[in-house]
């Protein structure tokens, strides 16, 4: 349509004469063809929707040394993960985002994860929905409206306001090593899927700070209902869980594209977690011990805080000015219930973890990315969601090291190489947040307590029942009084069954091809 207007315009002008004045007065009427043009297509059916999607194949070669001296492993897991998202923006204010994904192993149907995933909470909440591997379903990963405003309160203050399936993963830092954008949360505390709001405040152009900005933060990450024909009053409250929520803000004090410095704050409630049930079987004489974990249940609050920066580019020019380096500190603080514990403790615990690590360009098209991280006894981060087959890094309570290599083969399609390795000094980091699930024994002193309990004539079964009265008679045998002895006895043997369900190091060795356009 462009050439035929141009072609008849020089047409005319030929045959006419036209005057320079004619000329104009006809690319007015072009120009004004062509922005009709523009508004009809945006108004199609065909353009109401940009799609886009990203394909990725994946081999991980994962291996886990348990604390008993075990060993667990998968030589070549092979996962295919599709992202279809889409947007839409119908004017200059509101904006549609949305993604649907599916992640699956390669020859493999995991089912409905939800059961896997919440265990005795019935599949009440999805924070790693499609993160985790399942089935070949097509699932709902993000779907949120963002309003885009001008003037706060009448300021010279732009803000936003969102509500939906947010943008919870792959957040600031944890994005460099995925080659994404980074989403709203910092990734040092929050990676997980989740419903919720957000409102943003700009205030760089009143305070004349670059980038300084104020955004509140709430979700809702399970929701206490019941399921439709679980009986006959369906989404009304049960006696089960309650809702787990959470709120919090991200300031943002500095960023000019350079220097980029995040904070952020959060407060969780009512956070799940399992406890182990006893059962006392056999000969009184000499009982066995069986302890089997519960249903979900809630044990207490949580508050969660980090700073994050980043500097994008050393100098500002030559070599360096392409590099990244970031550095993060992050604080966990866990508020249990009266009569509860959480992560092993009846009392409050604080924890903290530190991650720095530096991106470096090597050609044109490629770039190695270095990390390492730390947490202490009781760090608890919300990074379920994180894209690692042996579980979040970020989470570990010790160390973790990383290394990789991502290479933009074509405009569509890159690939990467990727190194992780984790040594854990206390149990209970890939855990939830009960006396059990996040118990935060120290790793040592399980494995001294289980090889003690061995030596003593301890046993475990097949089905994991301890045989408490060899190791209480041993121990009085060596002098203990029988009340001692039965109590060392018991954590003895509760330190065999914690060791043959930890994982003391993992190892993550990646390779992947990713086609996006």
């Amino acid at each position: 349509m462009k050439k035929i207007i141009s072609m008849s315009l020089v047409a005319a002008t030929m045959a006419f004469g036209a005057t320079s004045a004619e000329i104009a007065d006809l690319q007015a009427q072009i120009d004004k063809l062509k922005s009709n043009q523009s508004k009809i297509k945006a108004q199609g059916a065909n353009d109401n929707i940009k799609w886009g999607v990203d394909l990725r194949t994946a081999v991980d070669n994962i291996n886990y040394d348990i604390a008993n001296g075990a060993s667990a492993k998968n030589d070549s897991l092979m996962g295919l993960r599709l992202w279809l998202n889409m947007a839409y923006a119908p004017d200059s204010h509101n904006v549609f985002k949305g993604r649907l994904s599916m992640n699956k192993a390669f020859g493999a149907d995991f089912g409905d994860m939800s059961s896997n995933r919440a265990f005795g909470m019935g599949g009440m909440f999805d924070w790693t929905g499609n993160t985790a591997l399942g089935d070949n379903h097509i699932r709902l990963s993000q779907a949120y409206w963002l309003y885009l405003g001008d003037n706060a309160f009448g300021l010279d203050m732009p803000w936003t306001f969102s509500l939906g399936r947010r943008p919870s993963t792959t957040g600031f830092l944890g994005n460099l090593r995925e080659d994404d954008s980074p989403s709203s949360p910092l990734a040092h505390v929050i990676n997980v899927e989740f419903d919720g709001l957000s409102s943003k405040l700009d205030l760089s152009n009143i305070t004349g700070i670059p980038g300084m900005s104020f955004k509140v933060c709430m979700g809702r990450g399970s929701t206490n209902a019941t399921p439709m024909f679980a009986d006959g009053t369906p989404y009304a409250e049960n006696e089960g869980l309650d809702n787990i929520d959470l709120a919090g803000f991200i300031f943002e004090p500095y960023n000019d594209g350079q220097f980029i410095v995040k904070t952020t704050w959060f407060k969780a409630f009512e956070l799940p977690g399992m406890d182990p049930v006893p059962a006392i079987s056999g000969d009184p004489m000499n009982p066995s011990l069986a302890m089997t974990p519960s249903d979900f249940t809630q044990y207490g609050d949580m508050q969660g805080a980090a700073i994050s920066v980043l500097v994008d580019g050393i100098t500002e020019d030559g070599y360096f000015a392409d590099a990244k380096v970031f550095g993060s500190f992050a604080w966990s603080k866990t508020q249990p219930d009266d009569g509860s514990a959480m992560l092993g403790s009846a009392d409050s615990e604080t924890g903290t973890s530190y991650w720095v690590g530096a991106q470096l360009p090597v050609t044109e098209k490629g770039v190695v990315g270095l990390e390492f991280n730390h947490g202490s006894q009781y760090w608890r981060p919300f990074t379920y969601a994180e894209d690692t087959m042996i579980g979040s890094k970020i989470a570990a309570r010790g160390d973790a090291w990383e290394a990789y290599f991502t290479y933009q083969l074509t405009d569509a399609l890159s690939a990467q190489v990727r190194y992780t390795d984790v040594t854990y000094d206390y149990a209970g980091s890939q855990g939830f947040f009960g006396n059990f699930s996040g118990n935060a024994m120290k790793i040592d002193d399980m494995k001294a307590g289980a090889s003690a309990f061995a030596a003593m004539g301890g046993t475990v079964d097949q089905n994991g029942a301890h045989n408490l009265g060899v190791v209480t008679g041993a121990l009085m045998g060596q002098g203990m009084p029988m009340a001692q002895a039965q109590q060392t006895a018991g954590e003895m043997a509760g330190a065999a069954i914690f060791a043959e369900n930890t994982v003391e190091a993992a190892q993550d060795f990646r390779f992947y091809l990713r086609y996006r356009f």
